[in-house]
């Protein structure tokens, strides 16, 4: 195992861990870093690409699990958070009616998205119409949110905020950008939305993960064991200290300042691929 592979895993993961959750796409990065930058595409070649991918993301989820504890135990039982009523609270039903919309969707076009929206063209078109929906939020979203807490969500809003998350079903989009406008324009606030979003993430993600892992069983090894560890830790620690200052910032900043970076990232890459 060379060093510069491991450097690279290391870069990988840090893509992954730091824009994962933030409404930037990390889809959209990764692709970006793959084609544009490192070419892994043939740097992987030596490695299982899909494989590696499943495992950066583990690192991302464990991240989340790792910050949401209480309220994800809360979900499934295993924590009782004080003061709660648990008929009357956010429950995991919330996070199952939010889902479901891009679950099915998702299965439903999974090839069509496979063989079509998977490249840096597509990324940058989502980029930007990713980035218009989040100033659309910020500007026409109610000036004082309707709800400031989790245990404030109806499965009415948490249904709503699931069919805009569909949009992310195109790389680029961002499910958290997607999610967290398509809060804010329902009546949540930004921190309430991010909160959402991240927990709605875990089973969407462990699910999708745990689908890759069964189609590419035959690239299981350990052969590759360092080199997958480097990547899964540096996912973790950065999506670990991503997830702590968004969570941090959003109320502060709201989306707007994301949308520019993305459109000004758009703007870039353009120049690069159409020029």
């Amino acid at each position: 195992m060379e060093w510069m592979d491991l450097l690279k895993a290391l870069i990988l993961g840090f893509v992954e861990g730091m824009t994962e959750f933030a409404p930037v796409s990390s889809t959209g990065h990764l692709i970006i870093v793959d084609d544009m930058w490192l070419k892994s595409q043939e740097f992987l070649g030596k490695y299982p690409a899909n494989t590696f991918k499943i495992v950066i993301q583990l690192g991302s989820i464990l991240a989340v699990v790792v910050v949401f504890w209480k309220r994800l135990f809360s979900l499934i039982g295993l924590y009782k958070i004080e003061g709660q009523e648990t008929n009357k609270n956010f429950n995991l039903l919330h996070v199952i009616v939010g889902m479901l919309p891009a679950v099915v969707l998702g299965f439903a076009f999974k090839d069509l998205i496979d063989d079509h929206l998977f490249g840096v063209e597509t990324v940058i078109y989502a980029l930007v119409a990713g980035a218009i929906l989040m100033i659309a939020a910020d500007k026409f979203g109610p000036r004082v949110p309707k709800v400031n807490s989790l245990d404030e969500i109806t499965y009415i809003q948490a249904f709503k905020v699931g069919l805009v998350q569909c949009l992310s079903l195109w790389p680029g989009f961002s499910r958290s950008g997607a999610t967290i406008s398509g809060g804010v324009l329902f009546g949540l606030s930004h921190r309430t939305a991010a909160d959402f979003t991240f927990i709605m993430a875990v089973p969407i993600m462990i699910g999708a993960s745990l689908v890759s892992v069964l189609k590419n069983l035959d690239t299981l090894s350990m052969d590759y064991l360092s080199f997958y560890a480097v990547g899964f830790i540096s996912a973790f620690i950065f999506a670990l200290i991503s997830i702590r200052f968004f969570l941090k910032l959003i109320a502060k900043v709201k989306l707007t300042p994301f949308a520019i970076y993305r459109l000004i990232l758009a703007a870039i890459l353009s120049v690069i691929v159409f020029l």
